[in-house]
């Protein structure tokens, strides 16, 4: 496929990677608007609900690089469209879950398309653009989840409190068909496979950067589902709104997550390792204001703006991160990384839930997940300083002399 071609079809082919980003993302975040309506119907706690997604973000942590590993020789275009297929079959089995085990099994199954989708997605969008364009072509893909936040989320929430929440899987399942439409139309044929072996892809994790990666991945972001994945109970029982004025102030969260996204791509584009340490410093901060602004209506509204858009400026950030320093293992490196940020989810998840019953209670949610998100700009810093060392060890001896005078 020319570079051309590959041009003029990039408007459509993002098109079509954003819209089942959308659903993937829809059914991926729409559970925590949800999670006291199916605690309370299935007869569980509130805990036991939230590992709903938990059970989701590990599904996508451990099947993402197993189904990379097996599909790697497959066209990119079917691949995609066979993903989209268990996607909407999972959620069509949550719909019509008679009980929280099946409903686990149902998220579990759905998980499986999300880390391969979004893994092949990325590097397809990459493919798709001058190098200088990759950062920002991720950030269009993964603006499917954003909108997702601003409308998929809030509209599944509503959904779910008027007609139920099984109500709110068969909506997503409709998402996942048109997902399906958009692939078959949109998607180029003829997209490049894997070309290199499962062995030389799984040689990636004896990179010490690309795993540094993963770890900023899975620390930087597992702050951040530390306590939104309670943002419901946060907001409804520690600030005092209605259930009902859950669903605008996600719709507020969403918004600020997709100008985060954006722009954290461009910055990313521009300096990526300067701009990621920048952005995690703030989402850690925006994490412990929320200690306090929790308390107060107004206050705690922006504040959840600020943190949807602090939020998402790290994701193309991340993603960039472990695709530089792959070295020719491209579709497990980012698959991986999406394992990663399903790891945070499900980790943040858990965290979250043993912070509830340990005694602290929500009140602590914010600082914990502030000191997550802390941990990961120092794994950060260690991984950028590594960068600096490599440099210095790989520059001739009068560039080190002219460093030294420099300095001098």
């Amino acid at each position: 496929m020319s570079t051309g071609s590959s041009q003029k079809k990039l408007p459509l082919a993002i098109l079509a990677l954003l819209i089942s980003a959308f659903a993937i993302g829809t059914t991926e975040f729409v559970i925590m608007g949800i999670l006291p309506d199916v605690a309370h119907d299935l007869h569980v706690s509130l805990s036991t609900s939230g590992l709903l997604v938990t059970g989701y973000a590990l599904g996508v942590a451990i099947g993402g690089p197993v189904i990379t590993a097996c599909t790697g020789r497959l066209e990119r275009k079917w691949l995609l469209f066979g993903l989209m297929l268990i996607f909407v079959a999972g959620n069509v089995l949550a719909a019509l879950a008679p009980n929280y085990s099946v409903l686990m099994v149902a998220r579990i199954l759905a998980s499986f398309a999300h880390g391969t989708f979004f893994g092949v997605g990325s590097i397809v969008a990459t493919k798709l653009v001058s190098k200088e364009k990759q950062a920002s072509a991720i950030a269009m893909m993964f603006a499917g989840l954003t909108l997702a936040n601003i409308l998929g989320v809030p509209l599944g929430t509503f959904i779910g409190q008027i007609w139920g929440w099984r109500a709110t899987f068969l909506v997503v399942s409709a998402l996942g068909i048109l997902s399906l439409a958009g692939i078959a139309v949109l998607i180029p044929a003829g997209l490049e496979q894997a070309s290199s072996k499962f062995r030389q892809e799984i040689q990636v994790l004896r990179n010490k950067q690309v795993l540094l990666a993963l770890m900023m991945t899975i620390l930087g972001f597992g702050g951040v589902f530390t306590a939104f994945t309670y943002i419901t109970p946060i907001l409804t029982e520690l600030t005092g709104f209605s259930e009902e004025s859950v669903t605008p102030i996600l719709l507020v969260f969403g918004i600020g997550m997709t100008i985060g996204n954006t722009i954290g791509g461009r910055l990313a584009d521009w300096k990526l390792m300067p701009s990621l340490t920048g952005m995690l410093v703030f989402l850690a901060a925006v994490l412990a204001l929320f200690t306090v602004t929790s308390s107060y209506k107004i206050a705690a509204v922006i504040t959840v703006f600020v943190w949807g858009f602090a939020s998402f400026t790290i994701v193309p950030a991340f993603q960039m991160r472990v695709l530089a320093k792959a070295e020719g293992s491209p579709n497990m490196a980012s698959a991986l990384n999406i394992s990663s940020f399903n790891l945070a989810n499900a980790g943040g998840a858990y965290l979250g839930g043993w912070v509830i019953e340990s005694g602290l209670g929500l009140e602590a949610l914010p600082w914990v997940a502030a000191i997550i998100t802390s941990l990961g700009l120092l794994v950060t810093l260690m991984s950028w300083n590594l960068d600096r060392r490599e440099a210095s060890s790989h520059s001739s001896p009068t560039e080190r002399l002219k460093g030294l005078s420099a300095k001098s």
